[in-house]
C-alpha cells in the first residue's frame, strides 16, 4: 500500500479514527468514501436541516447546507465527536439539479465546516422534507475512537 491509499487508511491499514475502505484497483471516489470502518462509541444524528437556533432558514441551497453541516458539528460535539469521526452522511435533497448546479460552492462549504474528511455518503432526492422551507436534510453517523 502506497501513496493516497496509504494516507487514507493509515500505516498498515490501522488508524486511531475511522478507516477508509478502498478495495484494491477501484478508482478513488471524489468527495466521499466507498466505505468506512471504526471502533468506539457510536454517535448518530437525526435528520439535520439548515436552520438557525430560532428555526429560520437562510436563502439558497449552499447556505442551508453549510448551516446543516454546522448544526451536525454542534450535535457531534455534544457526543464527544468531531468531523474527523464521521463515518457516514446521508443527504436528502428536494432538488438534485440544485445540488449538481452548485457542487463547487458546496465542496468549498463542506471543506470549511467538515475539513478534508470524506466519509461514506449517499445522496437521495425526495419529494419534500418535513420542514417546508428546508432544501436539504442530512443524517450523520460518527464513531469516537475507544
Amino acid at each position: 500500500m502506497t501513496g493516497l491509499r496509504e494516507r487514507l487508511m493509515g500505516e498498515g491499514g490501522e488508524s486511531a479514527g475511522p478507516r477508509v475502505l478502498q478495495p484494491p484497483g477501484w478508482p478513488l471516489p471524489k468527495g466521499y468514501s466507498n466505505g468506512m470502518a471504526a471502533r468506539g462509541t457510536l454517535v448518530v444524528t437525526g435528520g439535520v436541516v439548515g436552520w438557525d437556533v430560532e428555526g429560520r432558514f437562510p436563502e439558497g441551497f449552499v447556505a442551508q447546507t453549510r448551516l446543516a453541516l454546522e448544526n451536525i458539528v454542534a450535535i457531534l460535539a455534544e457526543g464527544g465527536a468531531g468531523p474527523r469521526d464521521l463515518v457516514r452522511l446521508t443527504w436528502y435533497v428536494t432538488d438534485i439539479d440544485a445540488y449538481l448546479a452548485c457542487q463547487r460552492e458546496l465542496g468549498r462549504a463542506y471543506r470549511e465546516v467538515i475539513g478534508a474528511h470524506f466519509p461514506a455518503m449517499a445522496l437521495v432526492q425526495v419529494v419534500r422534507l418535513v420542514e417546508p422551507d428546508a432544501l436539504v436534510e442530512i443524517e450523520a453517523t460518527a464513531v469516537v475512537p475507544a
